[in-house]
């Protein structure tokens, strides 16, 4: 049975207000940016996102940041977005941030059914002993702290216990996928998206090629088919859209060297 949807806009109308998601991508590199624009076009609210970074300002999970469907994010790097630091900082906006190996464990660990797992990853910081605003109040005072976390000493060591992450939903995009849903991503692409369609209870993955089933070799298979509901096919022009995050050039040799003479 195939898992093919005609488009973004026909998939994401099962997201309601109010639902989670864990949403695949590596700063703006392999982000669902189909499934995201669909999102923001439809006008869901109140979202928990779960994610490495929230975007920029005009690109990626930026975009629904700018209309306000955002209400909380748990993430590992957010500096790179002013909207997500003037909303975060004026009390429109909670925040649980994560170191990125924990946080890349916990979607993981959700995907596995593992519900927690130690790690030595912030001891004695305020990941561990609590603190970290996650809200404030429109005044600048902090509305919520982060808790304290569970710990164990291991061979002398100490361990925080951190949660499995598990969503209602996931959106990843993949370079290949075959109609079952069995996915390939390219390069960076593959840090986040695995994982986060792993903790998703239901994945929408948007693809760059579609293919038929068999037609990726067995072991060339970075996600199986079994963590993925919904395939949607790209359009040649959304494959095509993809931002760079900071763009950094310098002068070719040769032209600095022609230029001399």
């Amino acid at each position: 049975m195939t898992k093919v949807a005609p488009d973004a806009a026909s998939v994401i109308t099962q997201i309601p207000d109010g639902a989670s998601l864990a949403v695949g991508g590596f700063g703006l590199c392999g982000i669902p940016s189909a499934l995201i624009e669909a999102i923001r076009a439809r006008g869901t609210r109140n979202l928990h996102v779960v994610s490495n970074t929230c975007g920029v300002e005009d690109w990626g999970l930026g975009l629904l940041m700018a209309d306000h469907q955002i209400c909380r994010v748990t993430a590992s790097y957010v500096g790179e977005n002013k909207e997500f630091e003037r909303q975060y900082l004026n009390g429109e906006l909670e925040v649980e941030l994560v170191p990125q190996g924990t946080l890349a464990e916990r979607l993981r660990a959700g995907g596995v059914g593992i519900p927690a797992f130690y790690t030595p990853t912030g001891a004695g910081t305020l990941v561990e002993l609590g603190g970290m605003p996650m809200r404030y109040h429109s005044d600048g005072n902090i509305a919520k702290a982060s808790p304290p976390k569970e710990t164990r000493q291991f061979h002398g060591r100490t361990y925080l216990l951190e949660p499995a992450i598990t969503t209602d939903f996931a959106l990843v995009r993949a370079t290949v996928g075959d109609r079952n849903g069995n996915l390939v991503f390219a390069s960076s692409t593959r840090n986040f998206n695995p994982l986060c369609a792993m903790a998703g209870e239901v994945t929408i993955a948007e693809v760059e090629q579609l293919v038929e089933v068999g037609e990726i070799p067995s072991d060339q298979i970075h996600l199986p088919g079994i963590f993925v509901q919904h395939v949607v096919p790209l359009t040649p022009e959304q494959v095509h859209q993809k931002r760079i995050e900071k763009l950094r050039t310098r002068p070719r040799v040769l032209a600095a060297v022609a230029a001399d003479h």
